[in-house]
């Protein structure tokens, strides 16, 4: 017998689907029903490495996790990665399909994709009980509809019923579902079942009159209003937007916090929740730095994040002057550390003869490491285990990168993975780069690269499980606001 389905569309972007379907999928598994995630495409440089080598959003393998399932590639067949303002990389079943321009995607190759979306849904929904689907976007997007395969025209295709997500939060949002159905098609409106208030401050009973408002005018019953649960922020995030609405005031004081470490928003920043660890210490200060701002020089480390485009964030490096701040703060004796394409950035050089990264020729680096990064066709996409090569201590993580990476400080390396060198580190040791995404996830590495800074520093974060703890919270906390039975009883068995 096949999978009942529900589909998750929102009102807009970031208004909360992912972190709801992963509290679902959490609810049910709770409940002894084999639930599975999935998002027919995804849009987004933050991946997860699946153990047979593919890549899908971040968002579906913590929903996978919710779900107590290992990653696979089904969960997100069509992954969309930003590589450019006007193009992108597109990875179908894990695997890199092409390089294409926006253009050419809307109007040309997303129509073709519909069949392999469908064959990893039709895969998950005969080995489970439950499929949560996600959408992506809006689907009042309606110049959009045309060829869609993330939103609408995959709930066509296979008849899932949709639970409308609405931010609070935002403002308007009696207008936002309203104004949705208004700009649906008949036929699309038809497959709404219902819809949810998502990120409610303060006391739902005063919304009362609203839900009503919006049931009234639409004919769609409200399955709950969705207070704004702490435990949602503290759980990796997928969308760089998230970024956007993060404190980055130097808030706190430096009597209570040991540590400050500082994090340049790249423009095309990839894998940003390698920091949510440290973000989670208390200890710790961490300072994402916007655009236009210097890196604050009393920061006692830097931490370089990944970026989908080496070459392109070198330049915007430049741009915004950071390139002297971390070259001066290096100097100075404190902490950089460069992670994937942050550790290429650090190095002496970047070449691309053939544009893999999507633009060609070569850049100088911040020439903190003794290394040039050489970028290549093949793509490296894995789960990987080892150690830190100074500590010993264990570490797990991932690999999502192009380009091999060589020079007289990779014979210092980083980290030993499965017996091999990783990384590199300068002759000082206060400048280090690795490929391995997660490695702040491993409370051994994470607390000993903390003394490190400062001896006083403490730390008895035990990461894992406070995700682990989140996601519960997270769903009690959706029990007590939805009427999740309801929701489930909406889901509708595939014919």
């Amino acid at each position: 017998m096949s999978a009942r389905i529900l589909m998750f569309q929102g009102t807009g972007s970031d208004v909360g689907k992912s972190t709801l379907v992963a509290g679902l999928c959490r609810i049910a598994r709770q409940r002894g029903i084999r639930v599975a995630p999935f998002k027919p495409q995804n849009m987004s440089n933050n991946a997860a490495a699946c153990p047979d080598g593919g890549e899908i959003g971040r968002a579906q393998a913590l929903q996978a996790r919710a779900a107590g399932l290992p990653l696979q590639v089904d969960f997100n067949p069509v992954l969309v990665k930003p590589q450019s303002d006007m193009s992108a990389q597109i990875v179908v079943h894990g695997k890199v399909l092409d390089t294409i321009t926006a253009h050419d995607y809307m109007t040309k190759q997303r129509g073709t994709l519909m069949q392999p979306v469908l064959d990893s849904f039709h895969r998950l929904v005969s080995n489970h009980d439950l499929v949560l689907i996600e959408g992506a976007g809006s689907p009042a997007e309606v110049n959009l509809r045309q060829r869609d395969i993330a939103n609408m025209g995959f709930a066509c295709e296979v008849n899932a019923p949709v639970c409308l997500i609405g931010d609070i939060d935002r403002g308007g949002v009696i207008a936002a579902i309203a104004g949705t159905q208004a700009v649906l098609s008949k036929d699309d409106a038809t497959l709404i079942s219902s819809f949810v208030i998502n990120r409610f401050r303060g006391d739902p009973s005063l919304f009362e009159d609203g839900v009503t408002t919006i049931e009234d005018t639409t004919g769609w019953p409200c399955r709950g209003v969705v207070p704004w649960i702490s435990a949602a922020t503290r759980l990796p995030q997928e969308d760089a937007v998230i970024l956007q609405h993060t404190d980055s005031s130097q808030s706190g004081s430096r009597q209570t916090k040991k540590i400050k470490i500082a994090v340049p928003m790249l423009s095309r920043i990839a894998n940003f929740d390698d920091v949510d660890p440290l973000r989670m210490e208390a200890d710790i200060e961490l300072y994402f730095v916007p655009p236009g701002t210097p890196i604050p020089l009393d920061a006692d480390a830097v931490i370089i994040p990944g970026t989908k485009s080496t070459m392109a964030d070198m330049d915007f490096l430049r741009q915004q002057g950071w390139h002297h701040d971390i070259v001066a703060l290096a100097r100075s004796g404190a902490r950089v550390t460069g992670l994937c394409g942050g550790y290429q950035l650090l190095g002496k050089a970047i070449h691309d003869p053939e544009g893999h990264d999507g633009q060609g020729g070569s850049r100088e680096g911040l020439c903190l490491l003794d290394i040039e990064t050489q970028m290549h066709g093949t793509k490296t996409t894995r789960p990987v285990q080892g150690t830190c090569a100074r500590s010993g201590g264990n570490i797990t993580g991932y690999e999502i990168h192009n380009g091999h990476t060589t020079g007289a400080d990779t014979k210092r390396p980083m980290t030993i993975l499965n017996g091999k060198a990783d990384g590199a580190t300068n002759l000082q040791g206060n400048v280090e780069g690795t490929y391995v995404h997660g490695v702040f996830s491993s409370d051994s590495f994470r607390q000993w690269w903390m003394h490190q800074i400062d001896a006083k520093a403490n730390s008895s974060l035990n990461f894992e499980a406070t995700i682990e703890h989140e996601l519960d919270s997270l769903a009690e906390q959706l029990v007590d606001s939805l009427d999740v039975d309801a929701l489930f009883a909406d889901a509708r068995q595939l014919t």
